[in-house]
């Protein structure tokens, strides 16, 4: 394959993953403002996922080894199940268009945060500056509801939407430190979130996909289970192979953007001026600080 051939396939697979982030945000909310609890979609998430990927499981081994525990935790649990819950949960108190801002537009802001915390990097003056704007945005896109009296409960999704980004920072630091492939994390999440994380949402007793048919459930599995859960993995590593993190992180400036137009065209979201603004402050935060710009800093 010739390097522009390499480099069209890489581009095509950096656009199809932040593509399908989106889609994460809207069908989420669409299905857990409709027939599901997001106790039934994690499932729907782990289980056909866990299954498909057994044979890779069996290749490369499920054990994080070589980490302290609470790293191993992070790996095991993480990516697969906390953070997708965590983020879910927030779709049911907030819209879409707001995730996309808050949840993959602030996680450059908590990377670079834990990758200071936790070894010690300090970001050069562009990636800084795009940090700001980022922090700028995401207090737009919460201050609005508030200032529109229309924050109730909102705010929990908000929260949410912050909580989950920050813990998947952590993990990708941690991930970064581990040496492990992303296929390895990918599968290591996926059997610990499947043979652990399912039996305890089970028990919980808000499973039981009384409000969803059977056409609707194939759906959700497709989407949650292999196209978001897999496809979106195996893209992302192939972009950030063929095109470097650098470009590749870029790329996410167009989530928030995506989830903005989504969430108008698709479930009808409420999008106000401001709204508006801190969202496209979001995506140029993200674009600056992935170090696209400048690349020699740090």
């Amino acid at each position: 394959m010739g390097f522009t051939s390499t480099r069209a396939f890489g581009l095509f697979a950096a656009l199809a993953t932040v593509m399908i982030w989106a889609v994460f945000l809207l069908a989420t909310r669409f299905a857990v403002t409709s027939s599901f609890t997001v106790e039934e979609i994690l499932i729907l998430r782990l289980v056909p996922s866990c299954i498909v990927m057994a044979p890779v499981m069996w290749s490369l081994g499920v054990m994080p080894r070589g980490l302290s525990w609470p790293r191993a935790a992070m790996l095991m649990f993480g990516a697969s199940a906390v953070f997708p819950y965590v983020i879910s949960k927030g779709l049911a108190y907030a819209p879409a268009s707001d995730g996309g801002a808050l949840a993959p537009g602030m996680l450059p802001f908590w990377t670079a945060l834990a990758a200071y915390v936790l070894a010690g990097e300090i970001p050069g003056p562009r990636r800084k500056f795009g940090l700001a704007l980022i922090l700028c945005g995401a207090f737009l896109v919460s201050l609005w509801q508030i200032m529109d009296g229309m924050s109730d409960g909102t705010w929990k999704g908000h929260l949410m939407f912050l909580t989950g980004s920050g813990l998947w920072a952590v993990y990708s630091v941690i991930f970064r430190q581990s040496g492990f492939t992303p296929m390895h994390g990918l599968v290591i999440g996926l059997f610990w979130g499947a043979l652990l994380i399912t039996p305890a949402l089970l028990i919980g007793g808000n499973v039981n996909f009384a409000h969803a048919n059977f056409k609707e459930v194939a759906i959700m599995v497709f989407l949650q289970g292999f196209i978001i859960a897999i496809l979106a993995m195996v893209l992302y590593s192939y972009a950030v192979r063929l095109l470097g993190a650098a470009q590749s992180a870029a790329f996410g400036a167009l989530t928030p953007i995506l989830a903005l137009l989504g969430g108008i065209a698709l479930l009808g979201e409420t999008v106000t001026p401001l709204k508006v603004i801190g969202v496209i402050l979001v995506a140029v935060g993200v674009f600056l600080a992935s170090g696209i710009v400048g690349r020699t800093e740090r």
